[in-house]
């Protein structure tokens, strides 16, 4: 890891209780049967990843946060991802999946514009599977340690929050790094894809990247700089076996799929990461969406 990363694992104590896991209490409803389990939980030495943007909550009837909470709440105790990496999530909503996860599941979060301000891009993990052993946040911009900057163009605040794993199960280490990519400003988004490859880099042991990448995959500048020419793997073309079609994962609340649209949300891996399965939940209940992104799964080892 390079010396400016650890630097910033000497975050303030006030950012460290902000990644301080909370005490799970009532889950949500149960949600009516929205499909088959696509992955399921991990097996052996294998890992489970997910990317999911959330939806923030901002949405009137029938797309209410307290409509759709159910949903995904259904859905995760359903695949039960080993590490999952959110976006949007606000500070209640992100509490509120936590207690709805199984209790062995814990996580890391700091929210964008500080504390439990803003959204944040949290990672959960099953913590009978998983240690942590170093985590950190930093922001996408020219001062990544001056929480909630931004100075590429963006109105929008955008971070990375990454996760030093140790793999109870095998003993191996690896880092899971979580963002969100600006949704207007392409230079922005440009610069990002700059600061995650550099990041990667650094890092001396695999690293498993995911996001909403407010980008599509395989004609952008964004995803050459990660994959094309980067240090990244894309896993939806390197897995052995696509477990459903593809689709676009920005839906727009729309419960029909749209077959080969625009893939804007990605999990990434270096090419020594065997990637066995890959899919992209398109479920639903009853015409409703869990979001308007569908989460984006891959089942992997790490070499």
């Amino acid at each position: 890891m390079s010396d400016d990363l650890k630097r910033r694992s000497l975050l303030t104590a006030g950012l460290a209780l902000a990644a301080t896991p909370v005490v799970a209490g009532a889950t949500a409803a149960p949600a009516a049967a929205a499909g088959p389990v696509l992955i399921g939980p991990a097996r052996g030495d294998q890992l489970h990843v997910m990317a999911f943007n959330i939806r923030y909550d901002n949405d009137p009837s029938p797309r209410s946060w307290p409509e759709r909470r159910p949903l995904i709440a259904k859905l995760l105790r359903d695949e039960r991802p080993t590490i999952l990496g959110t976006q949007e999530g606000l500070f209640h909503q992100d509490k509120q999946i936590r207690q709805d996860l199984p209790a062995h599941y814990d996580w890391i979060h700091l929210h964008r514009e500080g504390g439990s301000r803003g959204e944040a891009m949290t990672i959960y993990f099953d913590s009978h599977r998983l240690e942590v052993m170093a985590y950190d946040h930093f922001w996408l911009s020219d001062t990544p340690m001056v929480m909630g900057s931004k100075t590429w163009g963006n109105t929008v605040t955008r971070m990375i929050t990454w996760v030093r794993f140790l793999d109870l199960r095998t003993g191996k280490t690896f880092v899971h790094l979580n963002t969100h990519f600006d949704h207007q400003v392409e230079v922005a988004r440009q610069k990002s894809a700059v600061v995650v490859r550099d990041t990667v880099l650094s890092f001396d042991v695999p690293t498993i990247v995911t996001g909403d990448f407010n980008t599509a995959a395989e004609s952008t500048v964004s995803y050459d700089t990660l994959v094309t020419n980067g240090p990244l793997k894309d896993t939806w073309n390197v897995a052995k076996q696509r477990v459903t079609p593809a689709y676009g994962t920005f839906n727009s609340w729309n419960p029909t799929p749209t077959p080969n649209g625009a893939r804007i949300d990605w999990v990434l891996t270096p090419p020594e990461v065997t990637v066995l399965k890959a899919a992209i939940n398109v479920s639903s209940t009853n015409g409703q969406t869990p979001s308007d992104h569908w989460p984006v799964q891959a089942l992997v080892r790490l070499p």
